[in-house]
């Protein structure tokens, strides 16, 4: 899948997701994902590749009992096929 610029977007090595396509990851509007990564209960996992997948970022987002996982290849398109078919069991 790869989605428009400014929804996901590497910026000096710091991946920057928008608050408002993330909100509707995880089911929420924009103003309460600010206000429940406020209060800590939106939090994200960043792991990085090695070996084969060396250069490939994966990011989670979890809220409560949702998450959404999205994978940044090296060419900066993004793979989150498998994302929502956890999102659709929650």
């Amino acid at each position: 899948m790869k989605c428009p610029a400014p929804v996901i977007s590497v910026q000096d090595g710091d991946i920057v997701v928008d608050a408002e396509f993330l909100a509707a990851k995880l089911g929420l509007s924009t103003e309460s994902l600010k206000e429940e990564m406020r209060r800590g209960l939106v939090y994200s996992v960043t792991e990085r590749g090695i070996d084969e997948d060396e250069g490939r970022t994966r990011l989670t987002f979890r809220y409560r009992a949702r998450s959404w996982t999205v994978v940044v290849k090296p060419d900066r398109s993004l793979n989150d096929a498998s994302a929502l078919a956890s999102l659709d069991n929650n």
